[in-house]
């Protein structure tokens, strides 16, 4: 099964959407912004992705220049961040088969496929 944590909103994740559906994919679309995933969930992607949880972090976001910009946050605090702020989430976020990869450029998540 795949999925992708997705925000209709965002031109990438449309992007990799269609590219999903155009390679007979029907993946399980997860509007994070609406349904954030759990703490669990955010440590488990950014396991299979093989970052950081800072890495997963949109630091053009005006909620991490008001709240972490110039801070260092362990690890469980960007998951928590995360958690708290959904927003800061990367996107998008296609998982197949235990790999997961961020859509940007959305052709990126073709090698999980």
């Amino acid at each position: 099964m795949t999925k992708i944590f997705h925000n209709p909103r965002c031109r990438k994740s449309r992007e990799t959407l269609n590219l999903l559906e155009e390679k007979g994919e029907e993946p399980t679309i997860i509007e994070y912004l609406n349904t954030p995933p759990t703490r669990a969930e955010l440590a488990e992607i950014v396991n299979m992705l093989g970052i950081v949880p800072e890495k997963l972090i949109r630091k053009g976001e005006t909620e991490y220049k008001e709240l972490f910009k110039g801070k260092t946050l362990s690890d469980d605090e960007w998951l928590d961040a995360m958690v708290q702020y959904p927003k800061l989430i990367e996107r998008p976020i296609v998982i197949k088969n235990g790999k997961a990869a961020i859509g940007r450029p959305p052709e990126t998540v073709l090698d999980i496929l």
